[in-house]
């Protein structure tokens, strides 16, 4: 009987700590990273970068971390776009000079900055995954100095 209730109560807090950590995250708008036409939901999600990405079903996070292993360009910054648009990463520079960050623009629901308008004119001249790649891969995550949140805080740790 005791058991029982135990096993009920730490059922109980994974559901309440699932539904914390997601509620802390705005999915609105937001969709999956292997499937753009569908939304990303909160109990599909896998750990990336120390923050959290979303999908729409089961299958998506299998294929994501197949692309992961496999270093695809297009999926990574798909990834990193979708911790920007939650907000759980924070820019700290340019990505192309990694120059102070003066103007924005938002591509695919997430905001970046650049230090002038000349940055912000490259980017905008730039289309589909040219674009993606240019502003959430991995050489522009660096030179723009992205931090997640909660992978900083676990460093600290």
């Amino acid at each position: 009987m005791k058991a029982r209730f135990l096993l009920a109560g730490m059922a109980l807090l994974a559901v309440a700590t699932v539904s914390l950590v997601a509620a802390e995250i705005d999915l609105e708008g937001v969709k999956c990273i292997m499937n753009p036409k569908a939304a990303a939901k909160a109990d599909k999600s896998l750990d990336y970068k120390g923050g959290k990405v979303f999908f729409c079903c089961d299958n998506c996070p299998k294929g994501f971390a197949k692309k992961l292993d496999a270093k695809d360009k297009t999926v990574m910054a798909k990834g990193n776009l979708q911790l920007v648009a939650t907000k759980q990463a924070k820019q700290e520079h340019c990505p192309f000079t990694g120059g102070p960050m003066k103007t924005e623009l938002t591509v695919n629901g997430a905001t970046i900055k650049f230090c002038c308008n000349n940055c912000k004119g490259k980017a905008e001249g730039m289309e589909g995954d040219k674009q993606l790649t240019a502003l959430f891969g991995e050489e522009a995550w660096e030179k723009a100095g992205f931090e997640v949140a909660d992978a900083k805080k676990s460093e600290t740790k």
